[in-house]
C-alpha cells in the first residue's frame, strides 16, 4: 500500500523548489503590499515541509522493513 506521505511531500518539495527559485532569481516579482520576498520564504518553508514528509514517509518504510 502506498503511503499517502510519499507524494504529498513530493508534491511540496516541488513546488517548494519553483517558489524558491522564482524568489531568488526574481525578487521584484512580488504583491505592492508588501516588501517581503514572499516567494521565498514560502518556498523555503514547503520544502522544509516535504522534505519533513518524506523523511518520515522513508524512516517508517525502513523501521517496517527492518521488523521483517
Amino acid at each position: 500500500m502506498l503511503d499517502l506521505r510519499i507524494p504529498c511531500g513530493l508534491f511540496f518539495a516541488v513546488v517548494g523548489v519553483i517558489l524558491t527559485a522564482l524568489g531568488l532569481f526574481d525578487p521584484n516579482a512580488r504583491s505592492q503590499f508588501s516588501t517581503a520576498n514572499v516567494n521565498l520564504y514560502a518556498g523555503l518553508a514547503m520544502l522544509v515541509f516535504g522534505a519533513f514528509l518524506l523523511l518520515l514517509a522513508f524512516r517508517y518504510r525502513g523501521a517496517k522493513e527492518s521488523i521483517r
